[in-house]
């Protein structure tokens, strides 16, 4: 979020977008995110540009020639917790007040409480947040680790063993954990069907990398990790802890730090990547400091605003 000086672009509302906006939109948004050394839509936004059945609101910003200077995104799927914010200025055409604006329609859009995460903690999109009365009410860490440096060796409780998830078999199962592991997440533990079936469907899913803990005698689900990698072109490719969680009943087994382990070590040995990534919530202590252990370090910070 940036702008200064009053813009002449015209920001235009679209309830739906044409395979020729959504190209250009997740282009926008690569040469922002190459800029700034973090993506300014997350993973859910840019899953919802290509859904047609997500309910949402499109600010598009354009130059007196056409050109796609800014972007705004409002998810309005869920009434109960507000409307979900992503905003993103291309930076060729930054600090002319395009985000300003995009911000100022969106204020004028909106109908119901505001969520919007600033990506990296940019300097500009907190001077705009408090500039229209947003508070910050949560920070995301995004932490990183070589995995050419040792890893830790995977230890498993005794009666549990490791397979790889099975599309369509263990749907409702992990469906059930999740929602147990993260009954207290704002998204992840909200999931259902729907959020695991488009996840399923990307091309960068492989089951081979989604790696469950079961009871060896009843095939019961303990925790899981499922890993994602990165991989776009000019950009070196990267894995990420995507999703890690273990069933409360599970809790000081050490099968989170185990799960962990087993999953950076598929990253590095089937995959051949040499970097990890995770996401974690500045308030999960417990959490932190187990990555830190495993030889994570604080690499960016994400920040949530929310303006009631």
């Amino acid at each position: 979020m940036t702008g200064t000086q009053p813009t002449s672009d015209q920001v235009n509302r679209l309830d739906r977008l044409d395979p020729g906006d959504i190209a250009e939109l997740v282009a926008l948004a690569a040469a922002a995110g190459d800029t700034d050394g973090a993506d300014p839509l997350d993973e859910q936004v840019l899953l919802r540009l290509r859904d047609e059945r997500a309910p949402a609101i499109h600010l598009i910003a354009r130059s007196a020639d056409g050109t796609l200077t800014g972007y705004a995104h409002l998810d309005t799927s869920d009434a109960g917790s507000g409307v979900g914010v992503g905003l993103v200025v291309h930076p060729a055409y930054r600090r002319r007040g395009t985000g300003r604006a995009l911000a100022r329609q969106v204020l004028a859009t909106a109908d119901r409480p505001l969520r919007a995460w600033a990506h990296g903690d940019h300097p500009s999109a907190a001077a705009l947040g408090v500039d229209l009365g947003f508070r910050r009410a949560r920070v995301l860490w995004q932490l990183r680790r070589p995995l050419t440096a040792p890893l830790t060796e995977p230890r498993l409780p005794d009666g549990v063993v490791l397979r790889a998830f099975r599309p369509g078999a263990d749907d409702d199962a992990w469906l059930a954990l999740n929602a147990r592991a993260f009954a207290e997440h704002p998204e992840q533990g909200r999931w259902g069907a729907e959020e695991l079936r488009v996840r399923l469907a990307e091309p960068w899913f492989d089951p081979a990398g989604f790696l469950l803990a079961v009871e060896s005698a009843t095939d019961r689900l303990l925790g899981f990790h499922w890993t994602k990698v990165h991989e776009r072109p000019g950009s070196a490719r990267i894995g990420e802890v995507y999703v890690l969680g273990v069933d409360p009943s599970a809790h000081g087994s050490g099968l989170g730090k185990a799960l962990t382990a087993a999953g950076l070590a598929y990253l590095r040995e089937q995959r051949g990547l040499d970097r990890v990534m995770l996401y974690v919530d500045e308030s999960n202590t417990s959490a932190v400091a187990l990555y830190e252990r495993l030889g994570f370090a604080r690499w960016s910070a994400h920040v949530n605003y929310q303006l009631d």
